[in-house]
This record gives structure tokens, sequence and C-alpha cells, in this order.
């Protein structure tokens, strides 16, 4: 497959940019089901520059990232939009947030169970199996296929990623096309 492409993944992340011998090749976008996109230059598959930008529109930063850094813990959308009036906290950057069933997280696509290990989509749906951080960190470059994605972009930006989304995506793309 080459030329311009779009091509949706099974967890519903698409891809719409260029390729070359079936790999991520040129100028592409990898949209997010929860709304956040990569946007990169890729060559044979591999993310040579690149930037996240977040679902409400929060760009990553590399260097000098400010957004939540110990001094300011505000949500990017009060950042935007001002605080909002006493009584009326905000406990997530979403208002009014999501209802959170007991003991699960919001995960930006779904609702992360630690005790079962699944995230499932907001209306119950199945979504996938969870991988913690912690055991990516274990994996080697050659079988997680991570490292050669984010190229220069830099491992720090992969891991923000992988937090805020939980998504395989990314390596699936990666993996996908080495």
């Amino acid at each position: 497959m080459d030329g311009k492409v779009e091509y949706t993944f099974p967890t519903k992340t698409k891809y719409v940019g260029e390729t070359k011998d079936g790999m991520f090749h040129g100028k592409g976008v990898l949209h997010f089901p929860n709304g956040s996109k990569y946007e990169a230059t890729w060559e044979s598959g591999r993310a040579k520059q690149g930037s996240f930008t977040f679902a409400d529109g929060l760009q990553y930063q590399e260097k000098d990232w400010d957004y939540c850094d110990g001094y300011d813990k505000r949500f990017y959308s009060e950042r935007c939009n001002g605080l909002r009036p006493a009584g009326e906290s905000q406990l997530t950057d979403l208002h009014p947030p999501r209802t959170v069933p007991d003991g699960c997280y919001d995960c930006g696509d779904g609702f992360y169970d630690p005790n079962a290990r699944v995230v499932t989509s907001y209306t119950g749906r199945f979504l996938r199996n969870a991988v913690s951080v912690k055991s990516f960190h274990q994996m080697t470059p050659s079988t997680s296929g991570l490292c050669g994605l984010v190229g220069k972009v830099g491992m720090r930006l992969l891991e923000v990623i992988l937090k805020s989304l939980l998504h395989p995506d990314l390596k699936r793309a990666a993996t996908s096309t080495n």
C-alpha cells in the first residue's frame, strides 16, 4: 500500500497520511478515539518528528512543559477558561464529569477496572486488556517496537501518551510497520 491512505485499527484509532511499502512514510496523523492525535513525519514506519495533542487541545511540549507541574495544578480547560465559581469544584477536565464506576478509573476512552485489568468503553463494551506502564518498560525495544516509533521525539512523550491514554494503538502501529 503506497500513497495517501486512511486506515482504521480495530480499536478505532485512524491513521491518515502517506505510506510506502505498507509502512507509515511521509506526513501522517494518528487520530485516537478520545479525540487526541499524534501528527508526525514518518520514515519507514518510524516517527522522525512529531507532536501530540490531547483531546482538549493541549499540545505536549517536551521542553519547558509547565502543565500540571506542581506549581500550577489547574486543568487545561481551567487555564483556558478560568476557574469555576466557589462551590462548583472541577474534578476533571470535562465538566460536568462522567460518572466513574466505583473502583475504576477514567482513562480517556473508557473505564479501567484494576481488579479485572480491563478497559471497557463508556457504554460498557470491552475494549482491551490493560498493560501497565511498568510492564511496558520491561519489554525490549524489539518486542515493543515503540522505541523505533518515537525516534527522536523521545521516550518522555511516549510515557505521557501511554499514561494518559492507556491505548495500545501506538504499539500496534509500530509493530505492524517494522
